[in-house]
Order: structure tokens, then sequence, then C-alpha cells
């Protein structure tokens, strides 16, 4: 069966959403959109605002999951955070980025990879 990009990334997310929630993360939002780029998934991990990047792959010769995130999409996410928290009232909460990879198998079941604080805010 063909799945498509955009299918491979709803699935990663909805496999990353209920993976953050299993380990106690409450999830607050899930493609938050701005501008400048988007956040695929806003968590809270006690009293600290999570920002995740959800990277799906299924095998291939493009590396894994998590080897996809480039500086660029890096910097478009740390927009997004600030305009987020300025958006929520949050300025001065505790905030971090981390990435979620989920390997998609043909047979299996998929591989996740939580990578707490993967980047930082720079600010």
């Amino acid at each position: 069966m063909y799945i498509d990009c955009r299918q491979t990334g709803a699935v990663g997310e909805d496999i990353a959403a209920r993976y953050l929630e299993s380990i106690g993360f409450e999830v607050l939002e899930r493609n938050f959109r701005w501008r400048a780029g988007e956040i695929d998934i806003v968590a809270r991990d006690g009293k600290t605002v999570v920002f995740v990047e959800v990277k799906a792959r299924r095998p291939g010769p493009f590396g894994a999951a998590a080897e996809q995130i480039t500086a660029s999409k890096r910097r478009r996410m740390v927009k997004t955070a600030l305009a987020y928290m300025a958006s929520r009232g949050m300025a001065g909460v505790e905030c971090r980025f981390d990435v979620v990879a989920v390997d998609l198998h043909p047979v299996g079941p998929p591989a996740v990879c939580l990578i707490k604080g993967a980047f930082d805010c720079g600010r």
C-alpha cells in the first residue's frame, strides 16, 4: 500500500503524540502555525513547555528521521515558538525543543526515539 509524504507525516505525528502522552507529557496543541513556520506538537513536561519537531521516515536512502532537521528549520522553529509563547502570555516560562524521530518499518512496530533538548532557542 502506498502512503504519500503527508500521510507519513500525519501518521508519525499521531504516533509521537501518543508516545509523549504515554510518558507523562501533556499535549497542548498540534500543528501550531505562524508566518515563520509550524510546530508539530506543543506539550508540557512538568513545568516546561516543549516544542516538538516530529520526523517520520520510511526506510530509504535519505537517512534516519532525526538527521533531517536543518539549521534553517531550527531557526524557523525558534521564531515560531517565541511567537507561540508571546501569544499565550508565556514570557519567561521555561521551554525546550525536543525531536521525536519515528522510523516506520514495512513490518513490525515503528521505532520511536525522543531526543530531549535537541537544540535551544538561543535567547
